[in-house]
């Protein structure tokens, strides 16, 4: 019986021999095939990531900086409707400067300077301060 259990599996193994090969390899090459997509599908993964982390930082940074600039165009429009108004008074006094009237109702308001004949006397403003300590 061993002779004949040896001879069947001979027999049996030498006539698939050439399809479990055939098998096996396919099997390989498949197996192979996954892992090889599924390195790939690995690496985009990470280069994926990586990218998306990039884009995700760069549009952080430059958020950040936009939002600087903002603040900045904010400041400076302030100090251009500041600059804006100190011109419009300073035209206005330069108007006012050329008015031979408002020179000298300026130079008798400041500067005491009077008339030939005239008296300025100068009465000092009351102050709030001054009327509480009165009181």
């Amino acid at each position: 019986m061993n002779n004949n259990e040896n001879e069947e599996n001979r027999k049996i193994s030498s006539i698939n021999k050439e399809y479990v090969h055939s098998v096996e390899r396919q099997e390989k090459r498949q197996k192979a095939h996954k892992m090889r997509l599924f390195r790939r599908l690995a690496a985009f993964s990470v280069i994926v990531v990586f990218v998306m982390g990039w884009l995700t930082f760069t549009m952080f940074t430059q958020s950040q900086a936009l939002a600087a600039k903002e603040e900045k165009k904010e400041e400076a429009i302030q100090a251009l409707e500041q600059v804006k108004y100190e011109q419009d008074m300073l035209k206005t006094q330069i108007l006012k400067l050329n008015d031979d009237d408002y020179i000298v109702k300026l130079a008798r308001k400041e500067y005491f300077l009077s008339n030939e004949g005239e008296i300025i006397f100068a009465i000092p403003e009351k102050d709030d301060k001054n009327n509480d300590s009165k009181e």
